[in-house]
């Protein structure tokens, strides 16, 4: 591995870090974090990074970019993103998942440009520490229904680092976005579950 310093939001960059690269992941956030505060976000950081991965990558000849999302704007059972309740979802995080939103917004926009995205949004608990189980499930934009399983779906960062992999070895959701998880066991009725070892 070779670790290298770009600018995700800078165009010339991105062609310069990406040159000679299959795919690209884009999962850098402007800050590390809810303890850092938000009065210093940038509301149009995702965007200007969606638009230099787009650009950046295109010139590079780098033709696949695997997003990471966020589990606030996939929509919940009412049909609003899941920010839109606040109940479930802290207000003071809100301005973020605007942001990251305006960037998917701005993924889709792009239409049938040289780059074939995919954003992979945790469909539920993202667990940094959990075992990683070699299975992962795909559903849409809503979050997923955990019913007629053991627990709620969730997802390791290893399970999620396989579907990322997967996704650029061998691509199976072109230009969307999808959530991505482990039901608390697997639904037969459905078939759907992914198996990599």
């Amino acid at each position: 591995m070779t670790v290298v310093r770009g600018d995700v939001v800078d165009r010339a960059s991105v062609a310069e870090v990406a040159a000679g690269a299959v795919a690209a992941v884009h999962a850098v956030s402007p800050f590390s974090g809810p303890e850092q505060g938000f009065d210093a976000l940038d509301p149009d950081f995702f965007v200007r990074a969606a638009d230099a991965l787009l650009g950046g990558l295109a010139d590079a000849g780098v033709g696949r970019l695997v997003a990471i999302g966020l589990f606030a704007n996939l929509l919940g059972s009412d049909g609003r993103p899941v920010m839109d309740d606040a109940e479930a979802f802290p207000p003071e995080i809100r301005p973020f998942a605007l942001a990251h939103t305006a960037g998917l917004r701005r993924l889709r926009e792009a239409g049938d440009g040289p780059v074939d995205w995919v954003m992979l949004t945790p469909g539920g608990g993202l667990e940094q520490h959990a075992a990683r189980t070699g299975r992962y499930r795909f559903g849409g934009e809503h979050v997923p229904d955990s019913a007629g399983t053991a627990g709620p779906p969730g997802l390791s960062y290893a399970d999620l680092a396989v579907a990322v992999v997967d996704e650029i070895e061998r691509p199976t959701r072109h230009r969307a976005r999808v959530s991505v998880f482990v039901p608390g066991v697997a639904d037969a009725r459905t078939g759907t579950d992914t198996v990599r070892e």
